[in-house]
């Protein structure tokens, strides 16, 4: 039986919705003022709230900002009650968190149909989220355990060498066993990290809250994360002089740690599947709306099958490319993108090259 919180200082209103909704099959409880449906939300948790704008101590607002504020009821979804449902005050509603408004006289059909409307949204969101993260499980099962275990059992095995023989060996032996040990130890903190990543991104876009959030982070100089970014890949990899950059500069609505990340991919992306000696391009440049990142390479390419393929976990053409990692770097940088309001574009083609292309929303003036 879902739960269905109503707050309203008038309590003949306040009983005619109680009726009206246990009619329904709906269980109600009732809260006379702001203050008092606060407390009543946390200690039940309902499936739905609604709220009337106007009362005295703790009006509508009031409430619904600070039950958005807490995470035990930030994804509760919220129906404004009004009289008063001018623009303004509907924007204003919409931008504290309200999932819609019930202008003050309506109908018990309106009534019904309101309610209904917000608890099968709400439903739909939590179905989704549950067969995303039921993917995401599908997925780890078959692809994490080779994976960990791959840089796994180099450092364990090179570990036991180091331990059992360390008198016995040269110190040419002993170094490149300790970059072994290193290198396996970096790949599997990058493993965990996009693990992480991903598992949290999928989650935020089954919040709109979350997600709205999101998108009010900005980065004021994206060109230094880039250009920073880009000349460490390029100098990890050796291949400082194939690194080519045109870069222009435009705040844009994504963090910078987000940023960062997106641009840490792709660029990894570029260097690993392209030769040294092949120029690896970077441009970003703003227009009127936007901010693109545009990532070129003269590496092997993909096929259009596989670009329209792009998915969590999915490494192209494993069984003729030694490749490291589950094959999120792509998908995280895509996840992330869209997240934002933005989007990513890949042109490639086997044996020539491929270019990413990301889109991102400016920065609204403060």
């Amino acid at each position: 039986m879902k739960r269905i919180l109503v707050i309203d200082d008038e309590e003949w209103l306040r009983e005619m919705i109680q009726l009206a909704l246990r009619q329904k099959g709906y269980e109600v409880v009732e809260a006379e003022n702001g203050a008092v449906g606060i407390e009543k939300a946390r200690k039940i948790l309902p499936d739905l709230i609604l709220c009337d704008v106007n009362m005295e101590k703790v009006d509508g607002y009031r409430t619904l900002s600070s039950l958005r504020s807490e995470a035990s009821t930030a994804a509760i979804p919220f129906i404004l009650m009004t009289g008063l449902a001018d623009n303004a005050g509907m924007r204003h509603g919409m931008e504290l968190g309200a999932d819609d408004y019930l202008p003050k006289p309506f109908t018990i059909d309106a009534l019904y149909a309101a309610v209904e409307a917000r608890l099968k949204k709400s439903q739909a969101l939590r179905d989704e989220a549950e067969k995303k993260l039921a993917d995401l499980r599908d997925n780890i099962s078959m692809m994490l355990p080779h994976e960990l275990r791959t840089p796994l059992n180099g450092i364990l095995a090179y570990g036991e060498i180091l331990a059992a023989d360390a008198a016995s060996l040269q110190p040419a032996e002993i170094a490149e066993m300790g970059q072994i040990i290193h290198e396996s130890g970096k790949r599997l903190e990058r493993l965990i990290e996009n693990f992480l990543i991903y598992s949290q991104i999928e989650l935020i876009g089954a919040d709109p809250q979350r997600a709205s959030a999101l998108r009010k982070k900005q980065t004021a100089f994206p060109r230094k994360i880039v250009e920073t970014r880009a000349a460490l890949q390029a100098e990890a990899t050796g291949r400082s002089a194939d690194l080519k950059l045109d870069l222009s500069d435009k705040p844009v609505a994504i963090s910078e740690d987000y940023l960062t990340k997106i641009a840490d991919e792709l660029i990894h992306n570029a260097f690993k599947f392209s030769k040294a000696g092949t120029p690896i391009q970077i441009s970003l440049f703003p227009s009127e709306l936007d901010l693109t990142l545009s990532i070129a390479d003269h590496g092997r390419g993909l096929g259009t099958e596989h670009v329209r393929r792009v998915g969590a976990y999915m490494q192209f053409e494993r069984k003729m490319h030694e490749q490291q990692g589950l094959g999120l770097g792509l998908v995280i940088a895509k996840r992330l993108t869209e997240l934002h309001g933005g989007s990513l574009i890949i042109q490639s083609e086997q044996g020539v090259g491929t270019t990413v292309i990301v889109r991102l929303p400016l920065a609204m003036p403060a």
